[in-house]
This record gives structure tokens, C-alpha cells and sequence, in this order.
């Protein structure tokens, strides 16, 4: 008997001795919290910022004509002509298809630097994409928190490693896009959102976030609807979720506040979604810009923007599809409804793809015996996906800007005519244009905006590309009409020999542009100059 009695005892100080030190290690990981999350926010910080400079070629055009040339267009209006203002304005402004709220917030940006004479032209290209960073390692680190909360550190740790390793994520974060804008919001949002576990939830933060997304970007709606469905299906207070939260942030956020800025600038009420949702929806003006079939995400699309991921995310799902399927509804309800639509783009299933990280992470984190294989398998090849998309692919187009840059310099110090006078002759918009030069140089590029119901329309690029050398002569019938610059795709390059050799225009300029020419987009761009 006393035997049994001081195992008892022993067998008791043995479990005092474990629970002491299970709490010791509790305490010590809270203890160490304030230093942990430090770190996380300066990597994060440092992460981002080396990562918007090793981003240096261009997407899609509404990287720049969606944001950086409307924000110059507000702050910058010098001047150089009779009727003409220094900048451009697309169609979709003029027919209130986009808001000018995320143009100004790097219009406010722009303002400051003039205010303080440093609007230099590399501050006016780099410091919008540097706010960009900022912003998406706030959203990293609020992500990485949320994980923490839901998860064991060790999956929060996995799930942040296959965030940072995404080569489109890392591809797209750092630029002046309205979806790298929707997707930094989204997670932002989710932080906020009631999700089963989640100690940081709170229905008005992620609501006004959310009403944010959709002003930046209307569609941000689609992504949305299944978790807001789901936070009232499980809310005990409807009514109140409804009379305190969506009616106040909708009115102000959604109809009151996009109201009153556009009509600040074209003196007009509009309604800035429901035109997005008449044109690109009911009109199918987005089928303009192409179209592809039904299947186009489901088979090449998503399995692009995931990447490498991509078995891991299924994995993921196997194991965490109980537990986070209201993520998993997310992600393909946004796959199935971008798949009704004809227009599609990687860029605009961007938004879910955080949320696909949270089962990459769960996945890795089960591995085991793999698992370092899997992480190196993961960073060697979305590195050399980031490197190669953000250094190399498509770069021509932002370098060719660069150089024209300096014939502002030129002019500035020249007493003798002629000023530059550049016309690109390449597929509209392919290139930035008055936020990346910066001085009133006379610069026309062949126009594109959609048919919106006049008899026979035919856009200006397909006059010209239907018969370039016709184009051009009729264009310019006289030597004094001619511009001093011409910018053209090295395929274009033959087609108008004749007009460049009649008209003395001599290459001055070679840039690479892409090793995967494609149509009318060659793999180089020449400078041609006029002697």
C-alpha cells in the first residue's frame, strides 16, 4: 500500500514538473511574442520592397492607364498646346466605367512631391509602387497573424512560407493594379472576418474593407458573396448585422462616397458599378479586349496564377476541407463565375489566391518526412518564375519610356527646333505614357476604344494595322506633318520599310522585349528617328 502511495506521488510531481513546464513554454512564447512579431513586420517591410525593384516589366496596360496616368492627368495639367492638356484620359473614364478613388490615392502622392519640387520622374514612377509594397506587407503580416491564430505556429510558419514563395503574388503585389489593391484588401479583410476560431473578428472592420474593395474594384463583389452569405447564415443578430453595419458602410461607402467623387471631376452623378456591370456584363464590351472559352480558368488559368502550388493546394484541401471549406466555396464560386464571363485574364482570380495558401500551408505542414524537400522544390521554382517574369518578360516596354526620356533633357537644354514629336505604332496602349516621361512632349500612340453602338465603327489600331503603309501615308501626305520618332514592334518593322526609308526615319534605338512573341507584339521594339 505504501508502495502504491508514493508511485502516486511521484507519478503526480512527474505531471505537476510537465504541466509547469508546458506553461513555462506558453509563457515563454507569449514572452518572446512582441520580438517574434517585430521580425515579422521587418521582414515582411524588407521583403516587399526588395521585391517591387525586382519587378521592372509590364503586366497589362491598366497597370499604368487605370492609375499612374489618370494621377498624373489630376496633378499635373501643364499646358503645350490650345485645347490639349498634358495627359490622356481611356474611354472607360469618359463613360464612368472607373472611380477615381485609387487614382487619387497616388494622385495625393504625386501632390506632395510637387508641393516639395521633388517630382522627379523616377520619384513619380517608383514611389506609387513602393506605397504598393508597404501596403502588401501589411497585408502579409496580418495574414501571417490571422494563420496564427487558427493554426499551430508551425502551420501559420508553412502557410506564410507558401505566401511569400508565390511567384504570382510576388509578380503582381508591387504594382499600380487595381486587383493587387483588391487582393492587399481582401486580406486585410479576412483578418476581420468571423471565421471558426478566429480571435480577431470584428463584422464592421472587414465590412468597411470590404465596401473598400469594391470601390477600387467592383468585381471584388464576386470574391465576396459567398463569405458574406456565410457570416449571415451564422450571425445570431441578423437584424442587427443589417440596421448597424451593411446599410450605414454600403449607403456611405458604396453609393454615397463614389457618387460625389466622380461628380467632383466630370460634374455629373454617376454610378460608377452600375456602369462597370451595364458595359462589361449586359453590353459585352469587355468581349472587345478578347475572349476565351468557358474552361479557360479551370485548365490553364488557375493552374498559372497558382503555380507550383498547385498539388500542394489539393493536398491542402484533402485535409482541411471541413474546417475551411467556406475558403474553398470562395475560391471556386470566383473560378465559376469569372468562367461565365468571355473576357478572362490571370489577373482577376488574383484575390483568392491567398486564400488557396491557407491548405498550400496546411499540406506542407502535414508532409513530415517531405517536408523540406517540398519547401525547396516550392522556392527554387517560383524563384526562378519571379526572377525571369520580373526582370525579363516584357520588358521592353517600360525600358523603351526610358529612353524616350531623355529627349526631355534634350529639348530642355536645345534652343534649336525641331521638338520631339513621338508616335507609337504599336497595339494601343502598350506602353506607359505621361507618368513615366514627365515633361509635355508631344507624344499619339493608335487609339482603341470600343464600339458603343456607332454603324460601321473600326478603332484606329485596326485601320492602321489593316494596311500600315496606307495608314501611314495618308496620315502624313506632307514631310512637315511627319513626327521625329516613330516606336514599333521589330514585326511591324518590314511592312513599313518603305515609309522609313522615304522619309529618312534611321534606327537609333534596339530594346528586348519578350522571348515569346506573340501577333502583333514582336520580341524587340526599334526607336526610329527622323533625319
Amino acid at each position: 500500500m505504501e508502495n502504491f502511495r508514493q508511485r502516486l506521488r511521484f507519478g503526480n510531481k512527474v505531471e505537476n514538473v510537465k504541466l509547469r513546464k508546458r506553461k513555462s513554454q506558453l509563457y515563454s512564447e507569449e514572452d518572446e511574442c512582441p520580438l517574434n512579431n517585430a521580425r515579422v513586420v521587418v521582414f515582411s517591410v524588407v521583403f516587399r520592397l526588395i521585391n517591387c525593384f525586382l519587378v521592372q516589366t509590364s503586366f497589362v496596360p491598366d497597370e499604368y492607364w487605370q492609375s499612374l496616368e489618370v494621377s498624373h492627368r489630376m496633378v499635373f495639367k501643364y499646358p503645350f498646346g490650345e485645347n490639349l492638356t498634358y495627359g490622356y484620359l481611356t474611354w472607360e473614364w469618359k463613360e464612368g466605367l472607373r472611380g477615381f478613388s485609387y487614382p487619387l490615392f497616388f494622385a495625393f502622392i504625386y501632390k506632395i512631391l510637387y508641393f516639395i519640387k521633388l517630382d522627379s520622374v523616377h520619384l513619380l514612377k517608383w514611389l506609387p509602387r513602393i506605397t504598393q509594397a508597404l501596403l502588401a506587407a501589411f497585408a502579409d503580416v496580418k495574414f501571417f497573424f490571422l494563420i496564427r491564430t487558427l493554426e499551430s505556429r508551425d502551420v501559420a510558419k508553412w502557410t506564410f512560407f507558401c505566401h511569400l514563395c508565390s511567384w504570382f503574388t510576388w509578380f503582381c503585389c508591387t504594382r499600380t493594379l487595381t486587383n493587387s489593391m483588391e487582393t492587399t484588401i481582401t486580406c486585410l479583410a479576412l483578418f476581420y472576418f468571423p471565421l471558426s476560431g478566429s480571435k480577431t473578428h470584428s463584422s464592421k472592420k472587414y465590412l468597411i474593407l470590404v465596401a473598400l474593395a469594391v470601390i477600387v474594384r467592383p468585381t471584388a463583389l464576386i470574391v465576396w458573396f459567398p463569405l458574406l452569405m456565410y457570416h449571415f447564415w451564422q450571425e445570431d443578430d441578423k437584424l442587427r448585422l443589417i440596421t448597424r453595419n451593411c446599410i450605414p458602410i454600403g449607403f456611405v461607402l458604396l453609393i454615397s462616397y463614389p457618387l460625389k467623387l466622380y461628380f467632383c471631376f466630370f460634374f455629373s452623378w454617376t454610378m460608377v458599378q452600375f456602369n462597370f456591370l451595364k458595359f462589361n456584363i449586359f453590353h459585352g464590351v469587355a468581349d472587345f479586349y478578347g475572349s476565351h472559352p468557358w474552361h479557360w480558368y479551370f485548365t490553364q488559368g488557375f493552374a498559372v496564377v497558382i503555380g507550383p502550388h498547385l498539388p500542394f493546394f489539393l493536398h491542402g484541401c484533402s485535409l482541411a476541407f471541413k474546417r475551411y471549406k467556406i475558403l474553398l466555396a470562395a475560391v471556386v464560386w470566383t473560378i465559376l463565375v469569372y468562367s461565365l464571363l468571355p473576357h478572362k485574364e490571370f489577373r482577376f482570380i488574383y484575390p483568392v489566391l491567398p486564400f488557396c495558401m491557407v491548405f498550400c500551408g496546411i499540406s506542407l505542414a502535414n508532409l513530415k518526412t517531405w517536408r523540406r524537400a517540398a519547401a525547396f522544390f516550392l522556392f527554387m521554382t517560383n524563384l526562378v518564375l519571379a526572377l525571369y517574369t520580373g526582370l525579363i518578360h516584357q520588358r521592353g516596354t517600360l525600358d523603351v519610356m526610358g529612353h524616350l526620356q531623355t529627349l526631355c533633357d534634350a529639348s530642355s537644354s536645345s534652343q534649336t527646333p525641331p521638338q520631339p514629336d513621338v508616335l507609337f505604332l504599336m497595339p494601343c496602349h502598350s506602353t506607359p505614357y505621361y507618368s513615366h516621361i514627365h515633361c509635355p512632349m508631344k507624344m499619339k500612340f493608335l487609339e482603341c476604344p470600343p464600339d458603343l453602338g456607332e454603324e460601321g465603327y473600326v478603332d484606329e489600331a485596326e485601320r492602321f494595322y489593316d494596311d500600315p503603309l496606307h495608314w501611314l501615308q495618308t496620315s502624313f501626305p506632307y514631310k512637315s506633318s511627319l513626327p521625329t520618332h516613330l516606336v514599333l514592334f521589330d514585326v511591324l518593322e518590314k511592312e513599313i520599310s518603305v515609309f522609313l526609308q522615304g522619309n529618312n526615319f534611321v534606327k537609333t534605338a534596339k530594346m528586348f522585349h519578350t522571348h515569346f512573341p506573340e501577333g502583333r507584339v514582336g520580341g524587340s521594339i526599334f526607336i526610329y528617328e527622323r533625319h
